[in-house]
């Protein structure tokens, strides 16, 4: 299959000038591919810290050395309503597991989640407890996962940026 990589403006003028100054100016592509490229650049992420892996990522990774914001991912909301990546680091109980998945379901579409630390991804060290859950995966759809007990701070950004990634290309999700 080939594509046409045609702009308009070239069916209208065959001037270089013209056609070269308005390609430079406007890019043409799906509005999805447009919706992604702001999504991707301004994660709004939902800091939801159930143990450890909250303090010991998280705040790092937001501290000052690791500096978080040059990203644009620094502003943690306190409202699901108002953010759209959940970033699940910690153990999720049996009985915290009802409000993982509340807050979940209050994020608008569309939503991402990230899973930080061993605890969130598997269930870590207490995955055989009766009342742990073995990782958010099991109540949600997780997109990114961030090993560690806990995770380095440059792991964490280093999964805001694959998620970033992953809202640019979304065949990466799907294939």
């Amino acid at each position: 299959m080939e594509l046409n990589n045609k702009h308009q403006i070239e069916e209208l003028t065959k001037d270089p000038v013209i056609v070269n100054e308005v390609k430079r100016l406007i890019h043409i592509a799906p509005v999805e591919k447009i919706l992604n490229i702001a999504r991707a650049h301004s994660i709004w992420p939902l800091g939801f810290g159930l143990a450890c892996c909250a303090i010991e990522a998280l705040m790092g990774a937001n501290g000052p050395r690791y500096d978080l914001s040059r990203f644009g991912y620094e502003v943690l909301r306190s409202s699901p309503r108002q953010a759209d990546v959940m970033v699940v680091a910690g153990t999720i109980t049996n009985k915290s597991a009802p409000f993982v998945v509340r807050l979940y379901e209050q994020m608008p579409e569309p939503k991402w989640v990230i899973a930080v630390g061993s605890c969130a991804i598997s269930g870590g060290p207490f995955v055989d407890s009766y009342y742990v859950v073995p990782g958010a995966k099991e109540l949600i759809p997780v997109d990114v996962f961030v090993p560690g007990c806990p995770p380095r701070p440059e792991a964490v950004i280093d999964g805001f940026l694959m998620l970033k990634k992953k809202i640019l290309d979304p065949k990466v999700v799907t294939s």
